[in-house]
């Protein structure tokens, strides 16, 4: 299980982001030094290369303790610079701008941003889908070339106001639009093939049940939680009770769920983001147990607005008021948390989502620097080697050969005569 020792571990996390942030700084700023000595362009072969920084000693919680989650990676925006047609192309001349006389396809374009993401899924391939409300589009991002794909309003489909994204074992893309009250679903070629409405008016955060094949649909009007049949798209029941503004606290109530989650077995977890809590119900609709409450203490609650569960069945909640994100077991006790406030790897500004994939990635969004972040999550299985390992290599220090005992009497001794 997780170490619950997290006292102490900001200022550690703080320090080394601060020294890996001025390390990366110092690097840009001797490349472009280089470069405008030598006057020579980088090889385009180069240029191609994705540019990274080694966070590999970003970890929850600190040294010494048996690592349970790594921090990886950040996404925020395309790569490469590209004009209107989404050509790359060097920047033009001032004298060519000043002049009016470049092309359209000389046209210089600052790389597609993230501004407000919200939700999030990942495809079979671990490609990462990013929903941004503000670009209007679904930004693609290949977690190894970093590359970006987009898919955007107006070209591949229409979107008012998108948020939630999930995706179901075929690759099938499901994106909420509370804006047209409706679910879009895309087929794995990205092409929208069909649109769900029925009971919607402000459809948020999504989760498919792959063996029940149940789509999970929160909407944050209703204060329910909307099931259908994830192949035939038609509702299957309610959960929870419309008409009462968002002031429903009973057990199985919601008040503006914000997200959704659904583990091995099936059971379907709800971020109830106004009660500060998390339900968990069966796949039937029954509910199992409830914890969390207001509060900003160590596993209370400001805004749940994220949840996700891992491989081992514990809950990865992302705060949107706290800026953190706290993993749970199943009776709510707080396993582990990190974030707080800040731009730092492993801070967070605006929090709003998160998703783990089948390999173990925890992929977070957040919406006022827009970008998403990466970390990954090391299994109990995984943290038990790591301990077995350390144990033995602490072993090989302390063995030493062992000496023959000394004897506790002198071999020789002198004893008076017998009178």
């Amino acid at each position: 299980m997780f170490r619950t020792r997290t006292h102490g571990m900001q200022a550690g996390r703080t320090i080394v982001a601060i020294a890996l942030l001025l390390g990366f700084v110092w690097a840009s700023g001797t490349s472009v030094h280089a470069d405008q000595k030598k006057k020579k362009a980088a090889p385009a072969a180069e240029d191609s290369k994705p540019k990274t920084i080694d966070y590999s000693n970003i970890v929850w919680p600190n040294p010494p303790a048996i690592p349970r989650i790594r921090y990886e990676a950040w996404y925020a925006s395309d790569r490469v610079q590209r004009n209107l047609k989404g050509n790359v192309n060097k920047k033009s001349g001032w004298m060519d701008r000043l002049a009016g006389t470049q092309t359209e396809q000389e046209v210089y374009k600052l790389p597609f941003s993230l501004l407000e993401p919200y939700g999030s899924a990942v495809d079979s391939k671990g490609n990462l889908y990013v929903a941004d409300q503000k670009v209007g589009a679904i930004f693609i991002f290949n977690t190894d070339t970093r590359a970006v794909e987009l898919i955007k309003n107006g070209v591949h489909a229409h979107f008012v106001r998108i948020i939630g994204l999930a995706m179901d074992d075929n690759d099938r893309l499901f994106v909420s639009d509370p804006g047209l009250r409706h679910v879009l679903v895309f087929n794995k070629e990205h092409k929208a093939e069909d649109v769900i409405t029925e009971g919607m008016v402000s459809p948020g955060g999504l989760a498919i049940d792959t063996q029940n094949r149940l789509l999970y649909v929160t909407d944050l009007e209703l204060d329910q939680v909307l099931v259908y049949d994830a192949d035939s798209f038609k509702l299957i029941r309610k959960m929870g009770t419309a008409g009462h503004k968002h002031e429903l606290t009973e057990p199985g109530e919601f008040a503006k769920p914000a997200a959704v989650a659904v583990d091995r077995e099936g059971n379907l977890y709800v971020a109830d983001t106004w009660n500060n809590r998390i339900q968990i119900f069966d796949a039937d609709g029954k509910l199992i147990s409830t914890f969390g409450q207001e509060g900003d203490g160590p596993g209370y609650f400001g805004r749940p607005k994220g949840v996700a569960v891992d491989s081992d069945g514990h809950i990865w909640v992302a705060d949107g008021m706290q800026d953190r994100v706290q993993v749970f077991n199943r009776e709510g006790q707080l396993l582990i948390a990190l974030g707080g406030h800040g731009l730092l790897p492993g801070q967070f500004q605006g929090l709003v989502g998160i998703t783990i994939d089948k390999n173990n990635r925890v992929f977070t969004t957040e919406i006022f620097p827009g970008r998403a972040q990466q970390f990954l999550y090391i299994t109990d299985a995984q943290a038990e080697e790591l301990k077995k390992e350390r144990e033995a290599e602490r072993m090989k220090g302390t063995v030493v050969k062992a000496e023959p005992a000394k004897p506790s009497v002198p071999a020789e001794t002198t004893t008076a005569p017998h009178q």
